[in-house]
């Protein structure tokens, strides 16, 4: 991490601002450029709407190249929620059906599959936290002949535990379930390749890790995907030619671009273009090595605290979010209280506190935290 980075970061001249897996505090950059358009709409109304869409265009494609797909592959929407929501609404469910997911997943994750359940008499199979971890044994014994989809989140909120998503994708895939997962605290701190390791449908957001305003959510669908979900909330920008107004009778878009409805937020785009260049600028595998160092980094120092570390630290489980849980049972919200006196920014997370420092963190930061601690 540079300085000239860090300098982007309004948040990190008061905190030790380590609570990205929250929310992120935008760069400079972006928030300049969301001030431009609103001052573009400002002074010239829609005239350059042209422009607006050539945005929102060169944010698909900078997505794609982080996700590992095809531009047509990506569609944008409010938030994770309405991702997960539309795929669940967009599969035919029969009774006996089941799904397959963890019982701690972040309630984005679990909702729209609760519904499922209720409306169709699907199973939902949840496997169990053990010890700060998902046992992937567990999990994917869960997995048989009537499982229709496979979903978890990329990095637990409450753990930091990384998934193997290649493993999981090829035990879903066996029984040809689809395999859907939840990226908003893995993409921006992970490179991702999402073809090449098997996953069907992803969804997530624009503020946490991705560092960028809040009100954007994204889809990712595989053809494989594109195949078996169908759109269920459209609108006018969900057809062929969305400027053929006269043709009401149009095909949808083939692609997940059908599930872009409407007019969107022009401003957050802007904003959200900043971002992704920022974030591929410093190399988001260099990131995942600098911000696998920092986080290591706070695991030994907090050896030297009356804290127990609850994220599973194994090569290939550890993710940038650590969680800690005081050893004489001192509530999580009263620690995180006392840290933000000291300008020191985290989270509670269930019985634990969920430390989650970024790419504009370093070990100033972390010794800050360390010293505030209770």
């Amino acid at each position: 991490m540079n300085p000239t980075l860090r300098s982007q970061f309004a948040a990190t001249e008061t905190f030790a601002y380590l609570n990205s897996a929250a929310v992120a505090p935008p760069p400079k950059a972006a928030v300049d450029a969301v001030h431009f358009q609103l001052e573009d709409a400002s002074r010239f109304g829609g005239l350059r709407f042209g422009a607006w869409v050539d945005t929102k265009k060169r944010c698909r494609k900078l997505m794609a190249e982080i996700l590992g797909c095809l531009d047509e592959q990506v569609a944008f929407m409010r938030n994770t929620s309405d991702g997960f929501a539309s795929i669940a609404n967009g599969l035919k469910w029969n009774a006996g059906d089941n799904i397959v997911s963890f019982a701690d997943e972040f309630p984005a994750n679990f909702y729209a599959w609760r519904d499922v359940r209720d409306r169709y008499g699907v199973e939902l199979k949840l496997a169990p936290e053990r010890g700060g971890r998902i046992d992937l044994d567990e999990l994917i014994a869960l997995i048989d002949h009537n499982t229709r989809l496979v979903t978890i989140s990329s990095v637990q909120f409450a753990s930091g535990f990384r998934s193997d998503l290649a493993r999981i994708a090829e035990a879903a895939h066996k029984v040809d379930a689809l395999f859907c997962v939840d990226l908003i605290q893995g993409l921006g701190a992970h490179a991702y390749d999402l073809q090449g390791l098997g996953v069907d449908a992803a969804c997530g957001a624009s503020h946490k890790w991705l560092c960028a305003p809040e009100g954007l959510g994204y889809i990712y669908l595989s053809d494989r995907a594109r195949d078996r979900i169908s759109p269920t909330l459209v609108g006018w920008i969900s057809v062929e030619d969305a400027w053929d107004f006269a043709d009401r009778e149009q095909n949808y878009k083939p692609n997940a671009l059908a599930w872009e409805t409407g007019t969107g937020p022009s401003a957050l785009f802007y904003g959200l273009e900043e971002s992704l260049k920022l974030l591929i600028g410093a190399d988001l595998k260099k990131v995942e090595a600098y911000l696998d160092e920092l986080s290591q980094y706070l695991c030994e120092k907090i050896a030297s605290k009356n804290y127990e570390i609850l994220s599973s630290r194994k090569e290939g489980e550890r993710s940038a979010i650590v969680c800690v849980r005081h050893k004489d049972g001192i509530p999580p919200n009263e620690i995180s209280a006392r840290l933000e006196e000291a300008k020191v920014l985290v989270s509670p997370r269930l019985d634990r506190i969920r430390i989650a420092p970024h790419f504009f963190n370093n070990t100033d930061d972390i010794d800050r935290l360390i010293d505030a601690l209770i």
